[in-house]
């Protein structure tokens, strides 16, 4: 398998050509000792960017009119770059080009209402316009690619940026789809329309980078990575781009890494070293920031890459790669024991619905993996193509649609004793569910009783769901493990008590809030949307205490606050278990920021390990810790954690 590099930067330069002095004060030299002295070991530089402009010498007309006349920038830092042993992969920025938008506005892709597609509400808004790739701009691009590829010939990589999927209603989209047979009238027809349109460009971009680089890696960036299964044919690896700062959250990549990282692909994290998001010149974020996002990418076994914008005079900020460099250092030092690693994970959970790039925050896919990294549950995201068998439990939360092909493959997994939890609003169900749906409930709120099977840590109380859920009958089989308890009746402007919603019954009503039949839990609520909507520690320890039925054994059990993240790697002969202990703060309404990093001590952790290892110790440090082991189960006490640690059992 291809092997990327670890400690990446993924330099942007979007120089509007309003700027004069573009590289007036860029030395080559210092330019790539600055990247070595920050531990880096490749650099993705750039060709073309937002603007259209290009950065290199060229007869073209869209070279940036600010450059000097004698200034090939990115053959100097390519050239530079390779003297200090860096990668140099090359950027070209693919539906935002200003230039050519500006010079053929009739390759913009339209609206339905036949408005230009523009990042911004009106025209008058300093925002990207959005090319059509149906149009003829995609020879156009080609063009450009074509001669990047063959002046810099071998190139180390390509990063084509920008590559969603665009409906678009040019004469040439409308045409496309009467060719395709899909109705240009239709919204959906559109879609896939585009969907179409952008595999196909792809693949042909992907051969083009190949025929002038076998070697070269290629991604397409700002893609959904719910299309992986389809997109990988066009990738040598998975980059996922999750500026925890600027707009993506905390959650982002650890959601999106236990997706990605099951494609036979290597893969990376892409974070930032702006306070905000992409241009945020001068914004630089604390230390204990980017160290959690690095450590995060570590932990999950990614390499890692740090965004930066190079400033239009070409002079990298030194304080930046200071901030960098102490980070980068840290990641060196612990590459032994993060290269080449597999996650070790008992659980599959079902990627929810949505196949936009951002799902909707609060959503099932946020919450059932911030409930199940607040249990330090081990497990990956999968689809209905993956190996289902690889896991001790599967969970379906919340708007997994039971398709008759997975419905089959389900089947088969539990008739080999695989373990099932189901929840959400059922459109359908297994005959191995034990249940029958009535419809649903007719109460926006309801109240959940937990029975004594479920009942650990629960205090003994009816609970309120502020999420709508599903009426269903227990059949002949099946055990009632927590029931609901309805309203007094449904909350109306003209018929409703207090401040908020109806209170309970005293009585339990005759539907239940979770049942279990053999090898499978069903709660019929949206219990992963309600947690991540609604933070209710009792959606958490529902979920958990059922889990406890079906997998008592856990792969690995930490002590420790809820904000205490696990994960367990495998390494050759090397089991590595990886906490890590950051915690994000709401500084402002939209951005959450890690300033200060606060130790723990003396964490009890127990991990199953089928044979007795023969050393146990902290990495990087190498500091040995004594252990205990029987059965299977191996006991220690990690003495402290500042940040981020490795306990590594060989």
């Amino acid at each position: 398998m291809l092997q990327l590099r670890q400690r990446q930067i993924h330099l942007d330069f979007h120089t509007g050509p309003a700027i004069p002095d573009v590289g007036a004060d860029f030395n080559a030299r210092e330019f790539a000792r600055t990247m070595k002295r920050a531990h880096v070991d490749s650099v993705t530089v750039f060709a073309k960017c937002h603007h259209g402009h290009l950065y290199y010498n060229t007869q073209r007309p869209e070279r940036h009119p600010g450059l000097r006349k004698n200034l090939d920038l990115l053959r100097g830092q390519v050239d530079a770059l390779h003297a200090e042993g860096i990668r140099a992969p090359i950027y070209i920025s693919v539906q935002c080009d200003e230039y050519a938008a500006n010079t053929h506005p009739e390759w913009v892709a339209r609206n339905a209402d036949s408005s230009q597609v523009k990042w911004g509400k009106n025209v008058f808004d300093p925002a990207w316009q959005i090319l059509d790739m149906s149009s003829p701009y995609q020879n156009f691009l080609y063009e450009q690619s074509e001669e990047i590829l063959r002046k810099f010939k071998p190139v180390d990589g390509v990063f084509f940026d920008m590559c969603w999927d665009q409906p678009s209603t040019t004469k040439w989209a409308i045409a496309g789809m009467r060719r395709a047979g899909l109705n240009p009238e239709s919204e959906a027809d559109r879609a896939t329309y585009a969907r179409q349109v952008s595999l196909a460009y792809m693949k042909r971009f992907y051969a083009l980078s190949k025929k002038y680089a076998p070697q070269a890696t290629v991604y397409f960036n700002s893609r959904p990575l719910s299309a992986l299964p389809e997109d990988v044919v066009a990738l040598t690896h998975v980059e996922i781009e999750a500026l925890a700062t600027g707009g993506w959250g905390y959650l982002y990549f650890p959601k999106h890494v236990r997706y990605a990282r099951n494609f036979n692909r290597p893969y990376m994290g892409m974070t930032a070293r702006f306070h905000k998001s992409w241009g945020d010149f001068a914004g630089l974020k604390p230390a204990a920031a980017l160290q959690y996002e690095v450590s995060q990418m570590l932990a999950h076994g990614a390499e890692c890459s740090v965004g930066d914008q190079l400033h239009p005079r070409g002079r990298l900020d030194k304080p930046a790669y200071e901030l960098i460099g102490n980070v980068y250092g840290y990641a060196e030092a612990c590459e032994p024991w993060t290269r080449n690693v597999k996650a070790v994970t008992q659980i599959g959970v079902f990627r929810a619905g949505g196949q936009a790039y951002h799902d909707t925050p609060g959503g099932p896919n946020d919450g059932v993996t911030r409930m199940f990294t607040h249990l330090k549950l081990q497990f990956d995201v999968v689809n209905a193509g993956s190996d289902l068998q690889a896991y001790e439990l599967l969970v379906l939360p919340d708007e997994v649609d039971i398709t008759p092909a997975l419905g089959q493959r389900l089947h088969a997994y539990l008739k080999k004793g695989g373990k099932l939890l189901v929840s959400g609003l059922l459109p359908t169900t297994l005959p191995e569910m034990g249940v029958k749906v009535v419809g649903e409930s007719p109460f926006t709120t309801t109240y959940i009783r937990f029975g004594k099977e479920i009942s650990q840590d629960v205090p003994a109380t009816a609970h309120v769901m502020y999420e709508r859920g599903v009426r269903v009958r227990p059949l002949r089989g099946t055990q009632v493990l927590a029931k609901v308890v309805e309203p007094y009746f449904e909350r109306t402007w003209d018929h409703f008590c207090s401040h908020f919603q109806t209170p309970n019954l005293p009585q339990a009503s005759r539907y239940p809030a979770a049942v279990r039949k053999g090898n499978v839990i069903t709660i019929p609520y949206p219990i992963f949307k309600a947690f991540g909507t609604h933070a209710n520690l009792p959606y958490r320890q529902l979920v958990k205490n059922c889990i406890d039925l079906l997998l008592p054994s856990k792969l690995v059990e930490v002590t420790g606050p809820s904000t205490l993240e696990v994960t367990v790697m495998r390494q050759a002969k090397r089991t590595i278990v990886h906490l890590l202990q950051f915690v994000a703060d709401r500084r402002t309404q939209n951005l959450d920021i890690v300033e200060d990093i606060i130790p723990l001590y003396n964490i009890p952790l127990k991990l199953q390990l089928p044979t007795k290892p023969k050393h146990a110790y902290l990495a990087p440090s190498l500091e040995k810790i004594s252990f205990d082991y029987a059965n299977g189960t191996l006991e220690t006490i990690v003495p402290q954690l500042e940040g981020h640690g490795m306990i590594v059992f060989e």
